[in-house]
């Protein structure tokens, strides 16, 4: 890289460092979070709210530059603002939730937080994904600042088995997946992902994994023995029921419906012809993969979901040969998942009676944009990650490429449109501060590899696990 481009980059982290810095929530004179945008051209609806998906790559970015102030400050408030105690009002957040989002409120002169669990939501969405994220953040804290002590603290151990015990606890289902409603996550308008979406799975792993090591630090046996019952089952369900290529593709095509008993080849009761194999098998390259996006009774969703898919690397939740196919397949497939902006949330886009089936006609998710099908520069983080996690180097390379060019010149959009993400987002918010913390940290796990450690496990017997304490 040539001087002239050297300075060109350095301004553009110092820009993106500015208004990430501008963004910061102080409370009681201590800062606990990042606004979702600052965007002083508009309403601010919910945009002035910290929500805890938008927050993770700005912790991790923190973290990595060793402020970890607003990162501990963070985990300790929304700590508080998990409910302790249940209550019998379907109208009241479970115990042991944590909120989808939280904004600083003063009222005679003394502020609080004010937590929304998606009943100030549009549609009221429940944020499930909020306490998974949690989970993986505090471990991410531990293992930057090595301060075990400030997760062994009593009203964190807590607050990490009241989560556990939302996601182990008996229930109808008898499957190893998390069953969520629909919007549950990063798609958090309706986008027909409910049942058992990948990215909850993926998210769900990654929880677990890091729950584990929190646990077993403070000895807490019992909780640790039903991750262990868990997590073998749950890595081995989404290996083998949610992964399609070329050879799984030929077995699906195959299936045989209405099958009972133990001995059943299609277990889920999936109808071949409900699933675009023309297109499909046409669209996967020889030597790739992927993990669907949705598996359940007599549903194979085969949307690509870039985030779940990415996470499931990163966590080691797919195979070493399953993660290199799906790295494979962004490379083949390049303009459809990559195109103009890294990267496609989802592809294809629903389009025609499937979208108003699967949305509801909603105008914001019209075919290829916001969720349907739309591009989300926040993506580039975890495919850069993903390709340091794969040693495909080049992939995150030619991603970063294309986001340095487009990205402060656009204004530091939310979203982009249209097929190849040529076109800014009908209703992007600029200077939306997850596009740029997606973006500086992008750079940072570019520079650095080693930075993956804070949220990334290394393939392993999950049955054998090791019980150590060192993280």
């Amino acid at each position: 890289m040539e001087r002239e481009e050297f300075i060109k980059v350095d301004d553009l982290e110092k820009q993106a460092w500015e208004i990430l810095e501008k963004s910061i929530i102080k409370y009681q004179g201590r800062p606990v979070g990042i606004i979702a945008a600052y965007d002083t051209s508009q309403k601010s609806l919910n945009y002035d709210h910290c929500f805890i998906r938008d927050f993770v790559p700005s912790a991790l970015l923190f973290l990595i530059k060793g402020k970890y102030d607003l990162v501990r400050n963070f985990l300790e408030e929304t700590l508080k603002l998990q409910p302790k105690t249940g209550k019998f009002d379907a109208y009241i957040p479970t115990q042991g939730f944590i909120p989808g989002s939280f904004r600083v409120v003063c009222k005679d002169g003394v502020e609080s937080l004010e937590a929304d669990f998606g009943e100030h939501s549009i549609a009221r969405v429940t944020p499930v994904d909020s306490c998974l994220w949690w989970v993986i953040l505090l471990y991410a804290y531990v293992k930057a600042t090595k301060d075990i002590h400030f997760a062994l603290q009593p009203q964190f151990q807590e607050g990490i088995m009241l989560i556990m015990e939302l996601c182990l606890a008996t229930r109808f289902d008898m499957y190893p997946t998390l069953l969520v409603p629909d919007g549950a996550c990063m798609i958090y308008r309706r986008m027909g992902i409910y049942g058992y979406p990948l990215e909850i799975q993926a998210l769900f792993y990654a929880a677990l994994r890091s729950a584990r090591k929190l646990l077993i630090c403070a000895g807490d046996e019992k909780i640790v023995d039903g991750i262990d019952n868990r997590l073998p089952l749950l890595r081995n369900h989404i290996r083998d029921h949610y992964w399609i290529d070329r050879k799984r593709l030929n077995v699906i095509y195959r299936f045989k419906g209405e099958e009972y008993g133990e001995l059943a080849v299609n277990q889920f009761n999936i109808y071949p012809d409900s699933i675009q194999y023309a297109n499909l098998a046409i669209w996967l390259p020889k030597n790739g993969g992927y993990l669907a996006g949705n598996v359940g009774p007599s549903q194979l969703d085969t949307r690509f979901f870039a985030l779940g898919n990415m996470m499931a690397i990163i966590s080691s939740l797919t195979s070493e040969q399953q993660s290199q196919a799906i790295m494979n397949l962004i490379e083949e497939q390049w303009e459809d998942l990559v195109g103009s902006m890294p990267m496609k949330i989802c592809f294809p886009a629903a389009e025609k009676e499937e979208y108003r089936i699967f949305t509801g006609c909603d105008p914001r998710n019209i075919p290829w944009s916001y969720h349907n099908g739309g591009s989300w520069p926040v993506l580039l983080w975890s495919l850069i990650a993903a390709a340091q996690k794969t040693g495909r180097k080049d992939i995150g390379e030619r991603a970063w490429g294309i986001a340095q060019a487009r990205l402060s010149q656009d204004h530091w959009p939310e979203y982009y449109d249209g097929t190849r993400g040529v076109l800014v987002g009908k209703e992007a918010r600029r200077y939306q501060t997850w596009t740029i913390s997606g973006f500086l940290l992008a750079k940072e796990l570019m520079r650095n590899p080693a930075h993956l450690a804070l949220i990334s496990f290394s393939q392993f017997d999950v049955e054998n696990a090791s019980q150590s304490c060192e993280l």
